[in-house]
């Protein structure tokens, strides 16, 4: 079985990994390899589940777990790269060819049917999540008013209601991300978001956002996440001089992750920083940041900030495939108040029955288990 091999051979890359802790020759390189010993070993964990019997997991759930250890495995490669050293180390360890198990045994799960799924979730939660770890989050999450700052929330079903996320770095100090959220199952109601450069990082598994505000400038909802954003209020901020503005930059690797971020009925606007200067700064919708990059925008308004392009494009190697669907409805100078985008290479949806494949109901499962964690959602459309 694939799964059990790429899980044999992530064992014996992990102790390759951590028996390199020596060799490290600076703190960015001591840094980028601690964060492979931790994704290594959660990677370890996503192939466990989903081969262990007692789990009983749908073929959602195992798609969304493969999908995962693939982005543990890419977040630690770019880890290295982003640092600034990918000479050294990184070559030393040793893959085993995981990434490519995990790939073929996504691309023979992928059957291209929706994920609606029931009957073995109970409050909420699938049954593989014990009564104490839902407490636990739940009581660490739902604490009204709490500020953090550069916080990151892993495991299963994480809860945060009413709750800002803020990382005050400032634009001049690049990538300061508020929160990174790897949980699955997780929700976030009524929260805020405030940074500047990768504000919000949906790194993966399966995430619902409800009625959130989310403040940047550079790439501030990124990551391989199958997530959605339902009802939230998406803000650009002023940027430094000579910065453009992209709202997402979606990470997906393989054409058969279940990953992408989904923005549905909500609203892109400048915050009052850049409404001034909204004219001499360029505000895209996102770039694609991996091969496979998806992202989705359903049924939401685009303020004038928008640039008319669209689009930024990061390399014009990669096949982006980034969907719109619904009126696009843009005030600036020239503009009409409601017309259907035609934007170059980036395609619109325009059956419903497509569009529907990215909402809560399918994209991640929502009808199974959010109705027990007692905040509002539209499955549909």
């Amino acid at each position: 079985m694939a799964v059990q091999l790429a899980l044999e051979r992530a064992i014996t890359a992990d102790r390759n990994t951590k028996a390199l802790g020596h060799k490290c020759r600076n703190e960015r390189e001591k840094a980028a390899w601690a964060d492979c010993v931790k994704l290594y070993e959660d990677t370890i964990e996503q192939l466990n589940r989903t081969i262990d019997p007692n789990t009983k997991c749908t073929d959602f759930d195992a798609q969304t777990w493969l999908s995962t250890a693939l982005t543990n495995l890419e977040t630690c490669r770019t880890g290295f790269a982003e640092l600034g050293v990918a000479d050294f180390v990184l070559p030393l360890m040793s893959n085993n060819n995981v990434s490519k198990l995990i790939c073929n045994t996504l691309a023979l799960g992928n059957n291209g049917t929706t994920h609606e799924t029931s009957g073995y979730y109970k409050d909420g939660f699938p049954m593989w999540v014990s009564p104490g770890d839902r407490r636990l989050l739940q009581a660490l999450a739902v604490r009204p008013n709490v500020v953090v700052a550069q916080m990151a929330v892993t495991g299963s079903g994480f809860i945060a209601r009413g709750i800002t996320f803020r990382n005050t770095a400032g634009p001049q100090n690049h990538q300061a991300v508020a929160l990174r959220s790897g949980s699955d199952l997780s929700v976030f109601y009524r929260c805020g978001f405030e940074g500047y450069q990768d504000t919000l990082y949906v790194h993966s598994q399966r995430q619902f956002y409800r009625e959130c505000y989310i403040y940047g400038t550079v790439d501030f909802i990124f990551g391989n996440a199958a997530v959605v954003l339902q009802n939230c209020m998406i803000y650009g901020r002023r940027p430094m001089d000579g910065q453009q503005i992209a709202v997402t930059a979606q990470g997906r690797t393989d054409p058969n992750q279940n990953t992408g971020i989904s923005i549905h009925n909500s609203r892109v606007m400048a915050a009052p920083d850049l409404a001034p200067v909204a004219g001499s700064v360029r505000t895209y919708l996102g770039r694609p940041w991996k091969e496979y990059s998806r992202t989705v925008f359903m049924q939401t308004y685009l303020g004038s900030l928008v640039h008319p392009a669209g689009w930024l494009e990061w390399d014009g190697n990669f096949a982006l495939n980034t969907l719109y669907y619904g009126e696009y409805r843009n005030t600036g100078p020239g503009s009409n108040t409601s017309r259907r985008v035609r934007w170059r290479g980036y395609r619109v949806i325009t059956s419903a029955t497509e569009a529907g494949r990215f909402t809560v109901a399918n994209f991640v499962a929502g009808r199974s288990w959010l109705p027990a964690i007692g905040v509002p959602f539209s499955a549909g459309l």
